[in-house]
């Protein structure tokens, strides 16, 4: 079994979120609601919730648990506030040895390097300590901002998939890319 991650990175602490973290999940997510709508798919009511978000939290513990999924909590150096998250999910073993990474910053946090601080240090543990091959991240055409991230982090367009993902009520197109281990 793999241990639970806990790095660290000049401006973050990154781990899997706990229960006594469900109060930061729900004010990160209230507080980014809008923000983040654009690129996610459309949520109820119930997700912006105190029990989501502890359901969230065990359902995430367990999928790590299993090596299915890794979904991760961006906090400042303290572990106070959730910055950002990022999550390896649909990890696959055998001759694949690959995930899906999918990632969210908060919009006090944008523009400041953070998501790509954390991703270096997250892809590091991906292709270390979890033994990935291959990363696949896919973003829709628009999001110039997450392409030029996926470039700068090595990510390398594969394709480009149409209505790919309901995104805020709407299938989406979706450019493919992904980055594999530089020792394979």
């Amino acid at each position: 079994m793999i241990a639970s991650p806990e790095l660290y990175t000049p401006r973050t602490r990154i781990r899997l979120a706990d229960e006594v973290d469900a109060v930061a999940l729900l004010r990160y997510r209230a507080d980014n609601r809008v923000h983040l709508a654009p690129w996610e798919p459309l949520r109820d009511a119930s997700y912006y919730t105190l029990d989501h978000c502890v359901r969230t939290i065990a359902e995430g513990r367990e999928a790590a648990a299993q090596g299915r999924g890794y979904p991760l909590l961006v906090l400042d150096p303290d572990g106070e506030t959730i910055l950002a998250t990022f999550t390896f999910a649909n990890v696959v073993r055998g001759v694949f040895q690959a995930c899906h990474l999918g990632y969210g910053v908060a919009a006090e946090a944008q523009g400041q390097g953070l998501m790509q601080e954390a991703l270096r240090a997250g892809l590091d543990w991906a292709f270390g300590e979890l033994d990935l091959h291959r990363v696949m991240a896919n973003h829709m055409p628009r999001n110039e901002r997450s392409a030029r991230l996926l470039a700068r982090l090595g990510f390398e367009r594969e394709g480009y998939a149409k209505r790919y993902l309901r995104i805020n009520g709407v299938w989406e197109d979706h450019v493919l890319t992904a980055r594999t281990r530089a020792d394979d």
